[in-house]
């Protein structure tokens, strides 16, 4: 075969299968068109067939040769930078926590889109890593968990293949906890369990707690450990440790407790200066599955939020990050 076009694979592509990696580096061909280029030997790896379950390994060089009329560009390994100037510009590095070989730790500001287009915090962290790392033709930096628009805090994104992977799989086991301080209506006087059933409504883009008019199988638990920091008659200051991570979850069930969020109109709570007051405050690990990320990680929070919680409490800055300091969960 002479080849027409070749992909050279980096470390984040090792390990994966050659038509998975081939399905993304073009993107524009069918997965059957795919597979019957490489049967036929219109695809090769370092110059010898192979089946499409080949597991690729980093340093390999695909070669592939196809009809002008399939033939389909090479996926970019990411998005050019010059693309993304107006939101790069709209934020700086201050809002990275921390940033090893293999993970990206994010402060979000509140009212930031995580994901879909190039406003979005996504589009802004790989134009922020455009360059520094190694080309790719299956991996892109991406969000490992949900943040809503409007919650602030800590969010993790990846540099590797091998990082998305290891994270991943500890949200899968549950050895990591997120944990949230949540600004809510009414007084909390101890710690409270709210274990609920949940349903989505996706045409109101709204969450509902109570499973009784829902389709077998739709209901959800939500399970959320509810602790008061703060308080005064008409609001609580409360971490929210969430042990399930369904959409909206926190929001649905303060409302359902009668404690909604301070500002949240969607799910009842009074107006407020902001949308409402969710922050991801702390990230912690029961194990150190990465050498070079300790075990709690903590969002310092924004200065909305922050003068929000002096004004209520009628307490200090400092009074407010001491008693984040002492509080242990």
């Amino acid at each position: 075969m002479k080849a027409g076009n070749t992909l050279r694979l980096g470390l984040n592509d090792d390990g994966r299968r050659l038509d998975r990696i081939l399905r993304i580096a073009l993107a524009e061909l069918p997965l059957s068109t795919i597979h019957k280029a490489i049967r036929k030997g219109n695809i090769r790896v370092n110059g010898t067939r192979q089946s499409p379950e080949y597991r690729c390994r980093a340093g390999d060089v695909i070669e592939y040769s196809l009809p002008k009329y399939l033939a389909s560009p090479i996926k970019p390994s990411a998005q050019p930078l010059d693309s993304l100037q107006v939101w790069v510009h709209s934020l700086d590095s201050s809002i990275i926590l921390l940033e090893t070989e293999n993970l990206l730790f994010i402060n979000k500001p509140a009212g930031t889109l995580v994901h879909d287009g190039e406003d979005s915090l996504e589009a802004w962290v790989r134009g922020y890593l455009a360059g520094k790392l190694e080309a790719s033709q299956a991996f892109s930096p991406g969000p490992l968990h949900r943040l809503d628009r409007n919650t602030s805090g800590m969010i993790a994104f990846s540099r590797s293949i091998s990082g998305a992977r290891i994270f991943s799989e500890a949200l899968r086991n549950g050895s990591v906890r997120k944990v949230y301080l949540a600004l809510l209506e009414g007084r909390i006087k101890a710690r409270l369990t709210w274990n609920d059933l949940m349903t989505r409504d996706p045409s109101l883009h709204k969450s509902f707690i109570g499973g009784l008019n829902a389709a077998p199988g739709d209901a959800k638990k939500a399970l959320t450990e509810v602790t008061p920091i703060l308080s005064t008659a008409d609001f609580t200051l409360a971490a929210m440790n969430l042990e399930t991570g369904r959409t909206h979850q926190i929001r649905a069930q303060a409302s359902a407790h009668s404690h909604p969020l301070s500002g949240d109109l969607k799910y009842g709570g009074a107006p407020a200066p902001m949308p409402y007051y969710l922050h991801a405050w702390k990230l912690s690990f029961e194990t150190q599955p990465f050498s070079d990320v300790p075990l709690d990680l903590i969002a310092p929070l924004p200065r909305c939020f922050l003068e929000k919680l002096q004004s209520t409490f009628s307490i200090t800055e400092n009074d407010v990050y001491s008693t984040l300091r002492q509080f242990r969960i």
